[in-house]
């Protein structure tokens, strides 16, 4: 199925092309895009302050059948959110950044306080592989995250930030495998049905995601994650702080649990890197 087009950005690119009197409905539609989706195309007309024939011409201007059509396609651009529409009152600058994301891992930490973590630590440290999905912004980011945090703890572990390419991997797994899936949502298709396969052949999947989402229903452990955006949509999504700072408790707890073996990895890390790089004693490892 094509992707529908959406209809105010034709709008806005047909604008300049418009009669005068079709450049008014459009100008009401961004005006007041609730009451041309309820009125009647008298009524549309009237507030216009244009004829009944100017709103059918503009309707098939911009690529609609006829009004109903157009009022159809006004209504589907509100179901994503008024905030993608409408401007929200700004924020305050780079202060906000700082604010959300304490929120967000405020919000979160209470989460993770209540998860099994344990259990998702366990699962990890004694399966043969690690298998990381991510799909997406944030996700595929984080899945070469988790690769990075758990690699130089000396696990075998790989990252798959693709769509497709976790299906097939997930088909090729054994019960000793274990696969963590990243959806900040948990509704992204490829995330639920490689979830689904990795379980058909007997893998345990560990997912960071929504609770009661479809990933995590098919998920054996959930770190559960919220994500609180706002009607601020300029501003990145908070959710990533959330996500990241699941990964980051779960790559300590198995650090902590072989403290020596972590020990001695990270120490050789330090001086492979510090013979590269050079430098004091103080900076990251290979952040």
């Amino acid at each position: 199925m094509s992707q529908e087009i959406d209809i105010l950005s034709r709008i806005t690119a047909n604008f300049s092309l418009l009669r005068d009197a079709e450049k008014k409905v459009g100008e009401l539609i961004y005006a007041d895009i609730d009451f041309v989706t309820e009125a009647s195309i008298s009524e549309i007309a009237a507030r216009a302050g244009v004829s009944d024939a100017s709103v059918t011409r503009f309707a098939r201007a911009v690529g609609c059948a006829n009004v109903r059509d157009l009022k159809t396609r006004l209504t589907r651009a509100l179901a994503v959110g008024r905030r993608f529409i409408q401007e929200a009152a700004a924020e305050d600058g780079s202060a906000a950044v700082y604010d959300i994301a304490t929120q967000t891992l405020a919000l979160n930490r209470e989460l993770i306080a209540q998860a099994d973590v344990s259990g998702a630590v366990e699962r990890l440290d004694s399966a043969r592989q690690i298998l990381v999905f991510g799909a997406g912004g944030g996700s595929s980011m984080l899945s070469q995250e988790l690769q990075f945090r758990l690699v130089r703890l000396g696990y075998a572990v790989s990252a798959y930030p693709q769509t497709l390419l976790p299906r097939m991997v997930a088909s090729t797994l054994e019960p000793e495998d274990v696969v963590v899936v990243l959806s900040v949502t948990g509704h992204t298709p490829e995330m639920v049905e490689s979830a689904r396969i990795a379980h058909q052949y007997g893998a345990q999947v560990v997912a960071i995601t929504a609770q009661g989402s479809p990933l995590a229903e098919n998920a054996d452990v959930v770190l559960p994650v919220a994500a609180r955006e706002t009607d601020f949509i300029y501003h990145p999504s908070a959710s990533r702080y959330a996500m990241l700072a699941a990964i980051d408790v779960l790559a300590l707890e198995l650090a902590l649990r072989h403290r020596e073996r972590s020990r001695d990895k990270l120490r050789r890390l330090k001086l492979t890197l510090d013979a590269h790089r050079g430098g004091d004693n103080r900076q990251p490892l290979g952040d």
